[in-house]
């Protein structure tokens, strides 16, 4: 692998190409359009701009990506491929730019051996060529590719099925391995979607199995030292992707959907959505045991995020993306190549913003449903995480394609949408919302998103005011190179970052 910079232009060092074994001319949905993937690295600084990059902006944007490399063994699907990080960092009104491969195990392993050596998620585990894996299902590869968040002043990337925590300099994107906290961390790893509290420093996070206890849930706090590591005892093995907290609860989950038990017996994983069995909720003090959990019911269902949760008197608020069609039904099915993708499609699942209230006195669970839009992939003001919020800033699915085509800010308090639509052709990043510098009002500051144009093979950072989305961006930085579609991002206030 060429790791030595071959700088293209004076404000741009490209880095690379990494192994890559697709066929020229690739033609795989997520191998090509908005998920073309990348082969080079980059670090970039005095990009073109159109319009002005705030000067009260100051932190850094966080974008991971799933970039497919090789041939898959029997099948690809878009959640195997490697982790790309991609870092845009703000301070004073200048911008740079960094995006570097997650040097997991598995990626080294398969850059050395140009080829795939693990069973992907639409494979049996059978198939793998490696010996070992990891995650939630053995003979998986630990991609990093899902989710990341700052803790400690660190980026960690994590994988969606359990997996480590890649760290890497929030701004710069240099590595330096697997977190652990006093030399230990959980022999089943970390589930993607930890959570960071703006306000203690704590790191709340959980993982999962197909044996029992099948979950656990722990905190680390802003020195890095585990203060809780509890057993979440769900009554089979599950398929949890997120949690939420309040400033003083933490709520885990078991919905409807989960492993196939006989099929596990079989050696088999396949997930099954159980319309009579109820979403459970365990909700447990922050620092508790497992003793301490309180458990609630709902209407069965499967949530994939979860916007945000606050205390309010005797209840605990939680809103979320409701599913009302978890199995698909009625979605036409692809053929057998692309098996499953037709749930790649958001739309599919028809969720919609949903309100859950836990009543800590009587036990009882209420709920609404906020809206009939279709949306999902919620970002707050990072502030107002496990407080009262009024906002929350989603992606719309764009039709047949796990992509996004627009953006809009929802107003909980009074039901109002405001709908940003980008042309055809154009998919944006999760986007975050960035305070401005001294802001009070939750909506006081800015939405950044990347979007990609596969018509003109361009990439942009685009900012909007928050407040003022209907007027358009108020900066357009154009990125060195287009990048692929992918999953989540996040926010860090410059605070929260390593000094640089």
């Amino acid at each position: 692998m060429n790791a030595s910079p071959t700088p293209p232009a004076d404000n741009v060092r490209r880095y690379g190409p990494v192994e890559s074994g697709l066929p020229p001319g690739d033609t795989h949905p997520y191998r090509s359009g908005a998920w073309q993937p990348q082969v080079h690295e980059f670090d970039a600084w005095d990009m073109p701009v159109v319009g002005t990059i705030p000067d009260d902006l100051a932190g850094v944007y966080l974008r991971n990506t799933e970039n497919a490399l090789f041939e898959p063994i029997k099948r690809y699907h878009p959640f195997d491929g490697d982790g790309l990080l991609h870092s845009i960092s703000f301070e004073a009104g200048q911008a740079r730019y960094a995006s570097r491969f997650v040097r997991t195990d598995g990626f080294i392993a398969e850059q050395n051996a140009r080829q795939s050596l693990w069973a992907g998620i639409a494979e049996h585990p059978s198939t793998a060529i490696a010996e070992t894996g990891s995650g939630a299902r053995t003979m998986m590869k630990d991609n990093g590719s899902t989710d990341v968040v700052v803790h400690q002043g660190r980026a960690l990337a994590s994988f969606y099925q359990c997996g480590e925590l890649w760290s890497l300099d929030p701004v710069t994107l240099e590595q330096s391995g697997p977190t652990q906290w006093n030399g230990w961390f959980p022999d089943g790893g970390v589930s993607a979607h930890q959570k960071v509290d703006e306000h203690t420093g704590d790191l709340l996070f959980f993982n999962y199995s197909a044996t029992a206890p099948f979950m656990h849930y722990g905190v680390v706090d802003r020195d890095g030292n585990l203060t809780n590591w509890a057993e979440i005892p769900t009554d089979g093995p599950r398929l949890p992707h997120d949690m939420a907290f309040t400033e003083n609860w933490s709520i885990l989950n078991e919905l409807s959907i989960g492993w196939d038990e006989q099929a596990l017996a079989d050696g088999y994983w396949s997930n099954t959505f159980h319309r009579d069995r109820p979403a459970r909720f365990a909700i447990i003090p922050r620092h508790g045991n497992t003793d301490d959990i309180r458990w609630f019911e709902a209407d069965p269902t499967f949530v994939l995020h979860w916007g945000n949760a606050y205390e309010d008197g005797d209840e605990i608020v939680l809103d979320g993306f409701f599913q009302h069609n978890p199995a698909c039904r009625g979605i036409e099915r692809p053929a057998a190549e692309f098996k499953g993708f037709e749930s790649l499609d958001i739309n599919a699942f028809e969720s919609r913003a949903h309100r859950w209230r836990f009543n800590l006195v009587t036990g009882k669970t209420s709920e609404e449903q906020l809206t009939d839009t279709v949306t999902e992939f919620p970002m707050i003001n990072g502030r107002h995480a496990g407080r009262r919020h009024r906002y929350m800033y989603e992606a719309r699915g764009a039709k047949n394609l796990f992509a996004f085509d627009a953006l809009l800010k929802r107003d909980v308090d009074t039901g109002a949408e405001e709908l940003v639509e980008f042309d055809p052709g154009v998919f944006i990043s999760e986007t975050v919302m960035a305070p401005r510098c001294g802001s009070t009002a939750e909506d006081d500051g800015y939405l950044i998103t990347f979007a990609s144009d596969v018509n003109t093979d361009r990439s942009e950072c685009v900012i909007f005011d928050a407040a003022a989305l209907a007027e358009g961006p108020v900066a357009r930085i154009e990125l060195p190179a287009r990048i692929c579609s992918g999953t989540h991002a996040t926010w860090a206030p410059a605070s929260a970052l390593i000094d640089h």
